[in-house]
């Protein structure tokens, strides 16, 4: 990184400029933070460039398509102006080295890990041809390397319309050595997604060995050597990557494979299993595809790069005093900006903090574990959990005299109760993590529960109640923290609103099987909306049946019990048949667009009660979000941002009474429960007891159907 310049604007679109990643051709990258306090590195373009009609018409058109793409080691666009005098885009910033660092640092890889790259590369374009989109510019420096998996950047969409390899005689657009023989040929506007296939065979070549394919020197030569000559494969194995990069770097473009067919060869090839998050693949600890030396290096990178510039422009941040600036020729053709930036949208370090400091007189680190589904049956909500996560421990490290800053160590436990057993021993194991959020399912809280308590470490569930989790024994330390209400309380919001709000005294409950449906029965059955009647009716004769017994009874309101959303339409639907006018609902089991489409019309006014706030409802927050990952945050996002903020309350509280300043585990663990802490999402305020259970006054909502969405009413009390 390097100081601004007097030149640079303090910010653009909103995003506040911290330091210059680098610069080139086409324009400057800076590294920059969103309004919502996420790093992102944000490409600014040439005026003289942006003058042109048809290079902003394509900008306009891929920046769109590039906005939609989405892929576990894509690099997505996370917000773009194409129409500015300066045309900008911002992509997801992670630090990482790129592949040219690694190889010219520390030799070829070994053959499983080429493959495993390859294979995981592959899918990464075949996603980008599905779009309809071409990379145009796929080469070592534009493959940065984290713990858990590769990532693709800098996308062809900055690059201007018909040129070719070499223009003017000091500048290279381009990378001489990766380009296709069609590229060199006819202008990088017109090639299609062989050519990537080509670059990505080269790539794979001097992962292997150290070399490029189509040797190095006068680009003008390489060129040459590449339109006419056989690649050098010198130093790549025989066998099953031989052959296939042979087959990427077949001069015709009809006669190399697809990227998705390179990828279908390529992963099974890797033999060992890679990072979780594709079709196919086994769950692995994160870095366990990268060679041992390489790993070492992408966590140390990490580290380093916590360490962003303040506001100002007299700070460099760099690990060795300043060199002169490269020559325009020395600058593209070391891979220019592409070392600098990376996909994954936030400071994600791996390994760091161990013993709560960090080098050189800086603020301790304490890093904060992730124990998540992001490959299995709940990885959607895994990935929100994760990436919630990543936008705190960015805002924590942005704000001024917190004292430390927060590191975050991700782990995928596929869903399973082994996977998550696994992760939990890594964790408890090691001294870096100081509290762990997570596990985001109920079976992988109950197998990794008793390793996190023998530990001593927190941890913090969001979207699991904690039910059914062994109780630990009598003086045994509970170090779980529960931050939903359970399941047992959602008649709560429902019995509130038809006390309060739509008074009612003859409530029926439509049955349904299973345990949920009978426990939910119970609770309101004990518990009468305006101390009247309940009636609870089966649905063993159908629901249509159950329905017409209910309002033969009189019933001023109908509540669904169970967690069929299909079953609930059906319900609504009878109610409907039966002219039934008054409040209807069910719980938030029913409270997804299954039920709304079967249940049409008749959906209008179903009540759900729900554990969960409005992910909406925190304006910043979602802006926030929206800017870091362009997207609407989805079910517990906030919630898992506020498990962050309740541990790094708890930590400064610790610092704060410990002698030393440091943080221990178990102290940590039930610093937790100390105070209350005041999230976006809600109030966390727990018991002051053994049972530390959460107070669920402002931890149940209600929700109310309307048109094709379902609308926010309010917290409970």
């Amino acid at each position: 990184m390097r100081a601004l310049t007097s030149a640079d604007p303090e910010a653009i679109g909103g995003h506040r400029l911290l330091a210059r990643l680098g610069a080139g051709g086409m324009g400057v990258v800076y590294l920059a933070r969103t309004p919502g306090g996420a790093l992102v590195a944000l490409k600014v373009i040439r005026a003289e460039h942006a003058a042109d009609p048809d290079f902003r018409t394509r900008f306009r058109r891929e920046v769109t398509a590039a906005g939609r793409l989405r892929g576990r080691w894509l690099v997505p666009v996370v917000a773009a102006d194409a129409e500015a005098r300066e045309p900008w885009l911002a992509t997801e910033f992670v630090p990482g080295p790129t592949l040219t660092e690694t190889v010219d640092g520390h030799g070829p890889w070994p053959e499983p890990a080429v493959l495993r790259l390859g294979g995981y590369l592959a899918r990464t374009l075949a996603d980008v041809h599905r779009a309809g989109l071409v990379h145009r510019d796929v080469k070592p420096g534009n493959v940065l390397l984290t713990l858990d998996g590769p990532r693709l950047i800098d996308f062809g969409i900055a690059r201007a319309p018909g040129a070719t390899a070499l223009t003017e005689s000091d500048v290279v657009i381009g990378s001489p050595g990766y380009l296709a023989p069609e590229q060199a040929r006819t202008g990088a506007a017109e090639v299609g997604p062989p050519a990537d296939v080509f670059a990505l065979g080269c790539v794979l070549a001097y992962a292997a060995s150290a070399r490029r394919p189509f040797g190095t020197g006068n680009p003008a030569a390489v060129v040459f050597r590449t339109v006419h000559e056989p690649p050098d494969l010198t130093g790549v194995p025989e066998g099953t990557l031989r052959s296939w990069v042979e087959r990427c770097l077949s001069k015709p473009p009809e006669d190399r494979p697809t990227a998705a067919e390179l990828a279908a060869a390529l992963e099974p090839a890797g033999e060992e299993p890679g990072p979780a998050g594709g079709p196919g693949e086994t769950v692995a600890d994160p870095g366990s595809w990268l060679p041992g030396a390489v790993v070492r290096v992408v966590a140390e990178r990490a580290a380093r790069a916590l360490d962003v510039p303040p506001p100002g422009r007299d700070t460099l941040v760099t690990d060795s005093p300043p060199a002169a600036a490269p020559t325009r020729r020395r600058f593209l053709a070391a891979g220019g900006v592409a070392g600098a930036l990376a996909a994954g949208g936030g400071l994600l370090a791996y390994g760091l903090g161990r013993g709560g400091t960090s080098a050189g007189g800086s603020p301790p680190v304490h890093t904060l574990g992730l124990h998540a589904d992001l490959s299995g049956p709940g990885k959607e909500t895994g990935r929100a959990h994760e990436r919630a996560a990543r936008l705190a421990v960015d805002r924590h490290n942005a704000r001024d005299g917190t004292g430390f800053r927060l590191a975050l160590d991700v782990a995928d436990d596929g869903g399973t109760r082994d996977g998550a057993a696994r992760v939990a021993r890594r964790f408890a194991d090691g001294t870096a993590v100081r509290a762990v959020l997570g596990p985001t399912t109920a079976a992988g809280t109950r197998a990794a529960a008793g390793v996190y308590r023998a530990a001593g470490l927190g941890f913090v569930l969001v979207g699991v109640d904690g039910a059914g989790v062994p109780q630990p024994a009598a003086h045994t330390m509970d170090t779980l923290c529960v931050t939903r209400a359970p399941e047992e309380l959602l008649a709560a919001p429902l019995l509130r609103y038809l006390t309060d709000d739509r008074p009612v005294r003859r409530t029926a409950v439509v049955r349904d099987e299973g345990r949920e449906a009978a426990d939910f029965s119970l609770s309101l059955g004990e518990n009468p909306p305006n101390d009247g009647i309940v009636t609870v009716h089966d649905t063993d004769d159908g629901i249509a049946a159950a329905v017409e017994a209910a309002v033969a009874r009189d019933a001023e309101a109908v509540i669904y019990a169970g967690v069929s959303p299909e079953r609930a339409a059906r319900c609504a639907r009878a109610m409907a048949a039966a002219d039934f006018a008054g409040p209807r609902g069910g719980t938030w089991r029913t409270m997804t667009p299954a039920f709304l489409e079967a249940a049409g019309g008749t959906a209008g006014g179903w009540l759900c009660a729900a554990p969960f706030s409005d992910p909406a409802a925190p304006r910043d927050f979602a802006a926030a979000y929206r800017a870091a990952y362009g997207t609407t945050p989805p079910r517990w996002a906030p919630e898992a941002y506020d498990a962050v903020g309740l541990i790094a309350a708890a930590i400064a509280r610790q610092k704060r009474t410990a002698t030393d300043g440091t943080v221990d585990r178990g102290a940590l663990a039930q610093e937790l429960f100390r105070e209350t802490y005041r999230g976006v999402a809600k109030e966390l305020t727990f018991a002051q007891d053994d049972t530390h259970q959460l107070e669920p006054g402002g931890s149940l909502f209600l929700y109310q159907a309307r048109g094709d969405t379902f609308a926010f009413l309010g917290p409970y009390g």
